[in-house]
């Protein structure tokens, strides 16, 4: 089948109209209708090759979510007409110990990634969701929980893992007091996820216009981090911190926040090498991680989790037409917070 789809032909160069080729679906294969598709901050990365390996042309976008129009004869878990989603992956091995404990993205083999990747065959490309239609393996396809709006579940596929996974990991429960650096794309979903596991959630954040957002997203607290004396001041207070920050920032500030065994995961990757102080970690028995979106079964675990809360991404949509604006604005942090494309837009 060809479909319709935006693609980038070269590093940097803008997205445009291309064609996709998607496989007739195979005995075990899903094949759906794309209804929007988030733009993630990696995908702008990929695009201009800013992480190095890319192949093209790339077609991107891993948080999808559709209508499924035709099923394998052997699958058993959705029907035409379901609302089903896709994430980062495709595929893994399925027999590695990371695929058989349920953390497919760490496959020993590779994981088949949504794009800029390979089908498990390792020649054929994976092309994205900035696409009308993609055919993936019943096993790595979602279920989206009735009720979510899907324009706004769509960044659940990743923006939604990538905070979910740390806090279900480190056991974030009621009463306990957690902090969330950065009000972004990913910082706006660890404050919904975190309030909704009866934390008690505290924004940090450079930006002193962020405060009445945070309160409206579920925050009780607010700490403008650009002033030390603020930052100071919530010394040893804190159970759990999650790191949404992707620029240079002090880890060993942000770790003076915890109190003795806390715990600060980063899902933001900086490009500059930690500046880190081992007394930031042994002066309290405190721990540094780093979470990487999650497993097949966590991915759903957390959709059903959004579906019984009703948490969706705030999102801003976009006819796909607009994308390389919307790469732009999202480099200035101009969405409040994720856009999700309207793929309605690609067929007309």
């Amino acid at each position: 089948m060809n479909v319709p789809a935006y693609a980038a032909r070269s590093a940097g160069a803008p997205l445009a109209p291309f064609t996709v080729e998607r496989r007739d679906p195979r005995p075990d294969d899903v094949q759906l209708d794309i209804l929007f598709c988030g733009i993630c901050h990696s995908d702008i990365h990929q695009a201009r090759d800013e992480w190095g390996g890319a192949t093209f042309p790339m077609v991107p976008g891993h948080e999808i979510v559709g209508r499924v129009t035709r099923v394998g004869p052997g699958v058993t878990k959705f029907k035409v007409g379901d609302l089903a989603g896709v994430g980062c992956m495709v595929d893994s091995c399925g027999r590695c110990d990371p695929c058989r404990r349920g953390t497919e993205q760490f496959c020993t083999q590779t994981a088949a990634w949504t794009y800029n990747g390979t089908e498990m065959d390792r020649t054929t490309p994976t092309h994205g969701g900035y696409s009308t239609s993609i055919v993936v393996r019943e096993s790595f396809v979602l279920r989206i929980p009735a009720g979510l709006d899907p324009a706004g579940a769509a960044p659940l596929l990743c923006a939604g893992i990538t905070t979910y996974s740390p806090l279900r990991q480190w056991g974030v429960k009621a009463g306990q007091r957690v902090g969330v650096v950065g009000l972004g794309g990913l910082g706006h979903m660890g404050v919904k996820l975190a309030r909704s596991m009866g934390a008690e959630v505290t924004m940090f954040s450079t930006s002193p216009s962020k405060e009445k957002d945070a309160e409206r997203l579920g925050a009780t607290g607010f700490v403008l981090t650009a002033d030390p004396a603020a930052l100071k001041a919530q010394a040893g207070k804190f159970d759990f911190l999650l790191d949404t920050v992707s620029a240079e920032h002090d880890v060993n500030a942000y770790l003076s926040v915890l109190r003795p065994g806390g715990t600060m995961v980063m899902v933001g990757v900086p490009p500059e090498r930690l500046k880190l102080s081992a007394f930031s970690l042994v002066a309290g028995n405190k721990r540094l991680a780093g979470s990487l979106i999650g497993g097949i079964a966590e991915t759903q675990e957390m959709l059903d989790h959004c579906g019984k809360h009703g948490i969706v991404a705030d999102v801003e949509i976009i006819p796909m037409q607009k994308v390389n604006e919307a790469y732009e604005r999202t480099l200035k942090s101009d969405v409040k917070y994720r856009f999700s494309i309207d793929l309605a837009s690609l067929k007309k």
